[in-house]
């Protein structure tokens, strides 16, 4: 008999809740310094940009939020593939948590790109590849949320987990073509302000956007824990009446 990984332990409500409990205090501490020292040093220190003028500090949130926005996704479609694949109880508490937290970011994504396009492009909205599917994400969230709410049941959500989890694993289809669409098509959306062969922004710049980044990060990953724990906790307590329930009926 194989003996389980040490891992698979937080996968139990108990260690999970007490792993998260310890976690979330400096999760909510770093999210508070981070998106201060950041959007300060990124509204007020740092230059202005040779082209763009002041309507580039827009970046310091769009950026991020896209960023999150993508990877929340991504992780909410991992956790789908594990809960099918597995049926553990956790991973789809957490493929359900981060819906509402992605959902926020890619709204606040489409928010900021429109403010930042009016006076970049003088527009507030194109169809380009990069919007249209920034737009189909934020509709993937939406449609998510209100999928697994309307399949699920009074005393068995397990119905909504599988319904969630099929559409998060179709709606990952549409992340390749929202990361590498400035690549494949000609859009009016610029490229990467970051790139490993050289970043096209300010030592200044820069240092606010990271700073930003890693404070929304912060907030998005306690935002996730924290309403993972509650909705972890309902489970638990939905799954206790069940055998009550069976032995009523019998």
């Amino acid at each position: 008999m194989t003996t389980p990984h040490p891992l698979w332990r937080y996968a139990s409500p108990a260690h999970f809740l007490a792993l998260s409990g310890r976690l979330l205090p400096a999760l909510w501490g770093l999210a508070a310094l981070g998106i201060a020292a950041g959007l300060v040093l990124g509204l007020f220190i740092a230059p202005t940009d040779a082209q763009q003028g002041e309507a580039y500090r827009i970046l310091y949130v769009h950026v991020p939020a896209a960023w999150i926005a993508m990877v929340c996704y991504g992780a909410m479609a991992a956790w789908a593939l594990w809960g099918l694949a597995w049926r553990t109880r956790l991973a789809f508490v957490l493929m359900r948590a981060l819906a509402p937290t992605g959902a926020l970011f890619a709204v606040l994504t489409l928010l900021t790109g429109a403010l930042w396009g009016r006076p970049t492009w003088g527009t507030w909205w194109v169809w380009d590849a990069r919007l249209t599917s920034a737009l189909l994400l934020a509709l993937l969230y939406v449609g998510f949320i209100a999928l697994t709410s309307a399949v699920d049941t009074a005393d068995d959500p397990r119905r909504g987990d599988q319904a969630g989890a099929l559409l998060a694993l179709i709606g990952a289809l549409n992340l390749p073509v929202l990361y590498f669409s400035v690549s494949w098509w000609n859009t009016l959306h610029q490229g990467a302000s970051i790139d490993p062969r050289g970043n096209a922004i300010a030592p200044e710049m820069l240092a606010g956007l990271l700073l930003a980044t890693a404070g929304f990060w912060a907030y998005a990953a306690a935002a996730v824990l924290t309403r993972a724990r509650r909705l972890l906790q309902a489970r638990v307590e939905t799954e206790a009446r069940w055998p009550r329930a069976l032995g009523s009926a019998a």
